[in-house]
């Protein structure tokens, strides 16, 4: 009696082998292996001063871990802390900065210990709108190339144009103001 049992305990086992080995075949069958582009966290801060983030399973969610009681995330406000005069870094119509004006910014974004930086860049309204949107984009990433080469994080690179004056764009003295790349500080 003894062997009857062991003999169908081994044949029971044997039989549970054997369909383990053929679940396993059949599992490695439906994987497959999918080749995809390398992920790379993403962060941006958008106008009202929030930084985003998204992982690398396409949920988005807010780089501060307060929020208010209604669940609002509570931002950390940037502030302005350069405006450079466009004058003194480009010439006219280009957005090559000069080597004085990025010694100028490389000291300033060494300096300025922020989390990271938003950059934008104006014009006056001399030209049309098109060419005064690129024109102060390009300047914009410009002064962001300057930051990056010194290992500031930036957050965003915006290009304003004529937008967004300070100063009336009737005076030279105006139009020089409005001008600019501004640096706003996320700390």
């Amino acid at each position: 009696m003894v062997t009857g049992i062991i003999k169908a305990f081994r044949t029971g086992l044997a039989g549970a082998v054997v369909a383990l080995v053929a679940l396993t075949g059949a599992v490695q069958a439906q994987q497959r292996e999918v080749i995809g582009e390398a992920y790379v966290p993403t962060i941006w801060v958008d106008p009202d001063g929030c930084e985003h983030w998204v992982m690398d399973d396409g949920w988005e969610g807010y780089m501060t871990p307060h929020v208010t009681r209604q669940g609002i995330p509570v931002c950390r406000r940037g502030r302005t802390c350069a405006v450079m005069n466009t004058d003194q870094l480009f010439n006219t119509a280009s957005y090559a900065i000069s080597a004085q004006g990025r010694a100028r910014l490389a000291q300033f974004f060494q300096g300025a210990r922020a989390t990271s930086y938003v950059i934008a860049g104006h014009t006056d309204s001399r030209a049309n709108d098109e060419y005064n949107m690129r024109l102060s984009l390009n300047r914009a990433n410009s002064v962001a190339a300057v930051a990056a080469s010194v290992g500031a994080r930036i957050a965003d690179v915006r290009g304003y144009g004529e937008r967004m004056p300070i100063a009336s764009n009737r005076t030279r003295a105006g139009m020089q103001q409005n001008r600019r790349v501004e640096i706003i500080c996320i700390r």
